[in-house]
């Protein structure tokens, strides 16, 4: 056996030695591989003719019918109802279109006040406003009756139409006004002052209306006829109109107002002589403007153009006057420079002395003031989120500028005067050529939603040409205000404050020259306001003038009446 496996093993190992000697026989062909065919849109061709169906059979189709085989399946399943969840929301203050004030105060002074209109609001509106205030007197030492009162009444149309809209006023005013304001230096006979009829009464009639245009170079205009009269046959006509034109020329502005104004007018006698006074005056003027737009630079350049007849003295005017103004934003909303210088023609009326200075005697001289320029420099902007200012510097120089100066006594106190307005206790209108460097600063704080303050101060310094004092202009004005409300209670207070003034005081049967300057001394004036808002219609209120009780006088003889108090309610409603 063992000779058996040594001969296997001696037979593998001679065939391994012959294989390894063995010469190898292996040939080397050449294989070729060719790409499958891919076809090219150029490869292909054109069918030259279309092939020909024959036995061609149409099948109608056919109807199929849909049904659904429905099977009832018994559900227990109940939802469950949603329940809203509360959102804690401060009531919504109710907006109402129309109120009723009435109110009742110390010195008897009774107060109503309303406003109505109701309209649809798509179309037009009617309203009226009606208002009294009144007061018996109180002002101590007086001599005179010093009653007040105050009435009056105003109606609206509005008519609002696709392009367009009008307005149309009327209305009528009475306010009742005495020469209480007798001089203390003169002593005055009863016998004398049971004579004097010191009421004044001026009586204003007016009506007018506007127009407004969306689209189209006329934008509109504006024009009032007034009617102004006193209690000594005085009248007075004054007619304004302004027609405004606007269009754009590439990404400018250009805009045009135009004047109509006429004014006529007559007193029954002058001061010193029974002359009658006439004024009467017409004026044409158009000021265009051409605005320029960046994006921090806003530039306005315009003019002012009047043609101007006085009628009674029969002298014809131009007058021209620059109406230039710039803003530059420095830095976006918070600091804001603004600068310009512009004037204008002053057309002064009676009824506007009247409303300035209710003891003007009815003698007046009326004349026009040319405000040369008022060129002016300044910023607005603001310290902080919630507070804001803005302050200027200005200097103008107008001719024939008013000045109230105390008409010269024409009695003794026993010998009787030819009217009441004579005993030194009114006043006349003076014109002088006036320069004034003014100073104006304000600032604004809106601590939170429910408080708020503001504070002005205004500085002028006043140089005449021809009188020796600005008479009756205070030099120094100033004031501090801020209102609180919290929930439904709401209360405010305001500081005024008024430099001293001067006048000059012509003794009875002396000349002009004898006169003497005599000085209204500076005061402070404290009104206090507040209420509570029952509910949204309802509101009670109260207001205290003159807190701190000074006799001041506002103008020479002229002293105002001590603390005074009203209160009064508010209803609104929605007609």
């Amino acid at each position: 056996m063992q000779k058996l496996f040594i001969t296997f093993i001696s037979i593998l190992i001679s065939g391994f030695s012959f294989a390894q000697v063995k010469k190898d026989t292996l040939k080397t062909d050449e294989i070729v591989v060719e790409k499958p065919y891919t076809p090219t849109i150029s490869d292909a061709f054109k069918i030259k003719s279309n092939p020909s169906l024959e036995n061609v059979t149409n099948f109608s189709k056919e109807k199929v019918s849909y049904s659904i085989f429905s099977i009832p399946v018994a559900s227990t399943f109940t939802p469950t109802k949603g329940k809203a969840q509360n959102i804690a929301r401060e009531p919504k203050e109710q907006i109402y279109q129309n109120y009723i004030t009435a109110g009742f105060g110390t010195f008897k002074s009774p107060l109503f006040e309303t406003f109505m209109h109701f309209g649809d609001k798509r179309y037009n509106d009617f309203g009226l406003f009606v208002k009294h205030e009144s007061s018996e007197g109180g002002v101590e030492d007086s001599m005179l009756d010093d009653n007040f009162a105050n009435t009056r009444i105003d109606l609206f149309y509005k008519q609002f139409d696709r392009d367009f809209n009008w307005q149309i006023n009327a209305g009528v005013q009475r306010k009742l006004y005495n020469y209480y304001g007798l001089p203390e230096t003169t002593l005055f006979d009863q016998i004398f002052l049971n004579t004097i009829d010191e009421k004044q009464i001026y009586k204003t009639v007016y009506a007018g209306g506007n127009i407004n245009f969306e689209n189209g170079i006329f934008k509109g205009a504006t024009a009032e006829l007034v009617n102004f009269s006193d209690n000594f046959d005085s009248n007075e006509i004054h007619l304004l109109a302004k027609p405004t034109i606007e269009f754009p020329i590439s990404t400018e502005l250009i805009s045009s107002e135009f004047v109509v104004e006429i004014v006529t007018g007559k007193f029954q006698q002058e001061y010193n002589t029974p002359t009658k006074l006439k004024h009467s005056f017409i004026n044409l003027g158009a000021s265009p403007n051409f605005e320029v737009l960046r994006e921090n630079l806003t530039v306005n350049l315009g003019a002012k153009i009047y043609y101007s007849n006085d009628l009674e003295r029969k002298i014809n005017k131009f007058f021209a006057y620059p109406n230039v103004s710039a803003s530059l934003k420095v830095v976006d909303d918070i600091f804001i420079l603004l600068a310009g210088v512009n004037g204008d023609l002053i057309q002064n009326t009676y009824s506007n002395f009247a409303d300035e200075n209710p003891y003007v005697s009815p003698t007046l001289n009326i004349l026009q003031t040319d405000k040369q320029y008022n060129a002016f420099i300044g910023a607005k902007g603001k310290l902080a989120s919630n507070m804001g200012f803005n302050f200027n510097v200005s200097h103008s120089n107008e001719y024939n500028k008013p000045l109230f100066i105390q008409n010269q006594i024409k009695t003794d106190g026993v010998n009787i005067t030819s009217e009441s307005y004579q005993a030194g206790n009114s006043f006349s209108v003076i014109y002088d050529d006036v320069k004034t460097l003014n100073f104006f600063g304000e600032i604004t704080i809106e601590a939170s939603k429910e408080f708020n303050f503001s504070s002005t101060i205004n500085y002028a310094n006043y140089t005449t040409k021809n009188e020796l004092e600005a008479w009756n202009l205070p030099t120094l004005t100033a004031t501090i205000s801020g209102d609180f409300q919290r929930n439904k209670w709401f209360v405010g207070a305001k500081l005024f404050y008024r430099g001293e003034t001067k006048d000059y005081v012509i003794p009875y049967n002396l000349s002009a020259e004898n006169g003497t300057i005599v000085t209204n001394d500076s005061y402070l004036d404290l009104n206090l306001s507040g209420g509570y808002n029952f509910t949204d219609r309802l509101t009670a209120f109260a207001k205290i003038n003159n807190a701190l009780g000074k006799k001041y006088h506002q103008f020479n003889n002229y002293q105002v009446q001590s603390l005074q108090a009203l209160a009064g309610i508010t209803y609104k409603f929605d007609l």
